[in-house]
């Protein structure tokens, strides 16, 4: 793999692990709140699981990202690219709302959004290189899973 190759990766994987960092940092004290008084659906897992999801899913999110940044330049790449960037964003802003401001409601309606997006992703990345596209399908079957238990705190906590 050429050198500029890798200086893609690296980026596309550190912006995506990044937000990931941030997001963690800001919500520390909304998980806190969360894990000690917030009711949780059945099949909630455990609090350690979710950073060791999500460090694997930004991971393959800047690995895709950067696959796409490498094809040729097109409206297309670019797109999708712009996508990816939207995508980031609210996945980054729906840990604060849920968390932090403990808007539930929002939140839902916020990560259906997000789904929406993710799914537009898929489909961009996929026309440009389809292993982009399949390296979300993880994330996407757990932002839907992630939909099942915001809903159901929402509604337990209602």
């Amino acid at each position: 793999m050429k050198k500029s190759a890798w200086k893609n990766y690296v980026f596309y994987i550190a912006i995506s692990e990044a937000v990931g960092l941030l997001a963690g940092f800001l919500i520390r004290e909304g998980t806190k709140m969360y894990a000690q008084t917030i009711a949780k659906p059945p099949l909630a897992p455990p609090a350690i699981l979710f950073p060791i999801v999500w460090t694997i899913l930004y991971a393959l999110m800047g690995i895709s990202a950067a696959r796409v940044s490498l094809r040729e330049a097109s409206a297309r790449r670019k797109r999708a690219l712009y996508i990816f960037a939207a995508q980031l964003v609210f996945n980054f802003f729906w840990s604060l709302i849920f968390f932090n401001a403990q808007a539930f409601g929002v939140a839902f309606f916020w990560l259906l959004a997000l789904w929406a997006l993710i799914l537009w992703m898929i489909l961009a990345f996929k026309k440009i290189d389809p292993l982009a596209g399949y390296l979300q399908i993880p994330y996407l079957v757990w932002v839907s899973f992630a939909g099942y238990l915001n809903c159901g705190v929402w509604l337990l906590n209602k």
